[in-house]
């Protein structure tokens, strides 16, 4: 198949995962072209056999900002025309779902590309409920020939937003692990214990609320907080690091994601929200307990008490108690990140998950192309 990619260039679940689903896609032998306004992070060393498109809109002194959607549709129109695209998968609904729309009716005719759309949580819940796009959002999910999401708590968001039902309902595919990556690794004996923490630092990570919650938990002793990313609430992060007093590390960004999350005692969330929780994913296949919200889809990926712990969002003194007792005892995180690896294996693998994406596709093509 000859497939087109839209995605963000980020760190967050829906970049990682259309990076991971693009290069696993063209190790398989079909052709795949990611487009994104800038090179993503998951294939900036190596593209992995996939074609990438970086588009930026042209400056224009009438324009705010450069309008790059305009410019993403325009290229992958151009590029269909050389050689047509058999679908274009949309992930985050907007602005992507709706380039993939534009793209599809400037096609038209017998050629014109299937859209696959993947909602991955704000785009549906937060922006797309917004009265300025919601109208446009529910119009391409419409058009779209497949809407997939990643749990089935976003599923149940999406039918009763956007009144997915019937033909339209939206499919499950969760996310996915390379577990070959993400594994258990060993850690340096006496060595401090190490929570770690992984996002984008936007406000409903949270992040603050985690250092002042790791502070109270780890107060009189020698655990480290590391945290891992940038992002709008880095400062006000810092700044509650330091009136915490507590052994705060701030790493940035890391391309050496794997090794930093295997060296952890504790993955730790405090998340308002999380439609699948990639993240927590991520440590579990690396034998890591998890420690986060049971909010979202997060209590479709890890269990309380089997592979890590689920305590209520808002509950700071249940999020520390929890902390303490993984950090002082070593058998119980053994148990739980035992069990982690052995769920994201199970569940949760890369190949399953492309395959029944891949499935999708050729189902997709063989129906009737719908408007």
């Amino acid at each position: 198949m000859r497939i087109g990619l839209l995605a963000h260039p980020t760190h967050g679940g829906s970049g990682v995962v259309a990076c991971e689903l693009a290069a696993s896609l063209a190790r398989g032998g079909d052709e795949v072209h990611l487009a994104s306004h800038d090179v993503p992070p998951r294939l900036a060393d190596d593209a992995q056999g996939v074609h990438l498109h970086v588009v930026r809109g042209a400056p224009y002194p009438l324009f705010e900002r450069a309008p790059h959607e305009l410019a993403l549709a325009s290229r992958l129109l151009e590029e269909h025309r050389r050689a047509p695209f058999d679908l274009l998968h949309a992930h985050y609904a907007l602005p992507h779902a709706v380039v993939a729309w534009i793209v599809r009716e400037a096609a038209g005719g017998a050629h014109a590309p299937r859209i696959v759309t993947t909602l991955h949580g704000t785009d549906t819940n937060l922006v797309g409920a917004a009265p300025e796009y919601a109208p446009l959002l529910a119009h391409v999910l419409a058009a779209s020939d497949a809407v997939t999401c990643v749990s089935e708590h976003l599923a149940r968001e999406a039918r009763d937003a956007f009144g997915l039902t019937g033909e339209r309902a939206a499919r499950v595919i969760p996310d996915f692990v390379d577990t070959a990556r993400f594994r258990p690794r060993p850690r340096p004996t006496g060595a401090p214990a190490r929570v770690v923490h992984v996002s984008n630092f936007r406000p409903l990570k949270r992040v603050p609320w985690l250092v002042e919650a790791f502070a109270a938990a780890a107060a009189g002793g020698d655990a480290e907080l590391v945290l891992v990313g940038e992002g709008p609430e880095l400062d006000a992060s810092r700044a509650a690091a330091e009136r915490s007093g507590a052994r705060v590390t701030f790493l940035g960004p890391r391309r050496d994601l794997a090794e930093v999350v295997a060296d952890a005692d504790v993955f730790a969330l405090a998340s308002a929200q999380e439609s699948f929780g990639l993240a927590a994913l991520e440590a579990m296949a690396a034998g890591v307990p998890v420690l986060a919200p049971a909010v979202g889809g997060l209590p479709e990926v890890l269990r309380d008490g089997v592979e890590g712990r689920l305590v209520p969002p808002d509950d700071r003194a249940a999020w520390s108690a929890a902390l303490r007792e993984l950090l002082g005892d070593p058998a119980l995180r053994a148990r739980l990140g035992a069990a982690g690896r052995a769920r994201a294996v199970a569940r949760f693998g890369r190949e399953e998950i492309v395959a029944r994406y891949r499935a999708l596709y050729v189902e997709v093509l063989r129906a009737a192309p719908r408007r």
